[in-house]
């Protein structure tokens, strides 16, 4: 399989986190990418230039990170980490779908704060910032009630978590959630977290 990825991506690390979980990643060749000019390679395999997208082995193209999780997640030798059936994986997705929400109001913010300042909406940034706001505050209320057994849901919220530590580090996103807080302390230190931290950009 192979992986255009950009380091900085967090639907790019999200899928990294659930490769290194599931005992795939190295059966992932990467092929390091910039979505925002226009590769050759990536725009023949994905028309909307961007990552994650994954090769299969028979070269059928998947993307964005849900469908390549759930595709890994078919060849997880292991405990799956999107549960097969029952409220359990309606939980999970939904887990997920509230982390992808952090995720797309959080990459809506940075790309507005590249834009030239006369151009930037302070409205808009403010609508983003409180969709992240209502989303870490209902997350913390809810920490309690997830099983120990990790999941697409799990690792969704903890990458976009991560990725509010990389690009936000000065909203303190902590102050007011100190369960959710506690749990992605923990969630950090798994092998698969530590491995996919952004290091650049």
């Amino acid at each position: 399989m192979k992986l255009y990825y950009s380091p900085t991506s967090p639907y790019v690390r999200k899928v990294n986190v659930f490769a290194i979980e599931a005992s795939l990643d190295e059966e992932i060749e990467k092929i390091i990418t910039n979505p925002w000019i226009e590769d050759a390679s990536l725009l023949t395999d994905n028309p909307l230039s961007k990552v994650p997208t994954l090769i299969m082995s028979n070269g059928t193209v998947l993307y964005d990170s849900p469908v390549i999780c759930e595709y890994l997640d078919s060849l997880n030798p292991g405990e799956k980490l999107i549960p097969a059936a029952g409220i359990e994986r309606w939980e999970a997705l939904r887990l997920q779908a509230l982390g992808d929400g952090i995720l797309d109001a959080a990459v809506l913010r940075f790309l507005e704060r590249k834009r030239p300042a006369s151009q930037q909406t302070h409205d808009w940034d403010s609508m983003q910032r409180n969709t992240i706001q209502r989303a870490l505050t209902y997350l913390d209320n809810k920490v309690r009630e997830w099983n120990a057994d990790v999941t697409i849901g799990q690792i969704t919220v903890a990458c976009a978590i991560g990725y509010l530590d990389f690009r936000f580090k000065e909203d303190n996103w902590r102050q007011g959630q100190p369960v959710l807080t506690n749990w992605f302390a923990d969630f950090s230190e798994r092998s698969s977290m530590q491995a996919t931290l952004p290091k650049t950009g």
